[in-house]
Parts: structure tokens; sequence; C-alpha cells
């Protein structure tokens, strides 16, 4: 058997191994590649990193900003608060008091004089019917009693 090996274009057949230029050039390109995936490694560290302090700087700032709102917040209500409390403290509750005793007192006083006439005619009406004959119960207790 014969193997039939490809010539080089000056008709000479191949060596079967390797010209150690070629292995030390594809040994050179694989260093060269890992060094590319390292160095695409620590940038990509780097952009992380980067990343992770913005978004630090980011949440430090919205909580600063939410905590200034809410000093802010605290500060309207606490002048909103004192406001009513000084009005309140201002009135003074006794008049206040007398004015709805006062209504109250006229109230009644309107009731009881649209309702006199009529109180007075019920009581009269129930005091003058007074029946003259006597029931079978007190008939009963009269006779018992006697005997």
């Amino acid at each position: 058997l014969k193997l039939d090996r490809p010539r080089r274009p000056h008709g000479l057949p191949r060596p079967l191994c390797p010209i150690p230029s070629r292995a030390m050039a594809a040994s050179g390109k694989s260093q060269e590649l890992i060094q590319q995936l390292l160095q695409a490694e620590k940038e990509a560290e780097q952009l992380i990193a980067t990343a992770k302090k913005n978004r630090q700087a980011k949440l430090k700032q919205a909580k600063e900003k939410a905590e200034e709102d809410l000093k802010t917040f605290r500060e309207e209500m606490e002048k909103k608060f004192q406001k009513e409390m000084g009005a309140k403290a201002a009135a003074d509750p006794s008049a206040e008091l007398s004015g709805a005793t006062q209504k109250e007192v006229d109230l009644v006083k309107q009731d009881y004089a649209n309702n006199k006439g009529r109180t007075i005619e019920y009581v009269l009406s129930k005091v003058l019917d007074v029946p003259t004959q006597l029931s079978a119960t007190q008939k009963q207790a009269l006779q018992s009693g006697a005997a």
C-alpha cells in the first residue's frame, strides 16, 4: 500500500511531524487568546464593581432625599398642628359650652310651650274620667271581706 501524501508546491512531500515553528505559532496564538480572555474578565469585574458603586450611591442619594422630604413634611404638619392647637387654646371652651347649653335650654322651653295645652287636657281627662261602678273583682273582694 502506498500512501499518497499531499505534495508541496515545489513537489516535495510534507514531513510527518509538524514543524516546530507552527507549534510555537499556535502556542503563541493560544497565549494571546488567553490574555484577551483574562483582560475581558478584568474589564467585566471592573464594570460590575462600578455598577455596584453607582447603585450604592443612588440608594444613598434616594435615602437622603426621602429623609429630607420627610423632614419637610414633619415641619409642615407640626406648624399645622401648632396653628390648630393655638386657635383651640385661644378659644374659650366655657363660652362654647354655655352657647350649646343655652340652645338646649331654648329647645326644652319650646317643647314645653308646644305641648303644655295638650298635656293639661290629657291629665284632666284622666282625672275626671272616674268609673262610678265597681268591677266584678272589686265586688268579690268587698263581699269576701265583709263576710
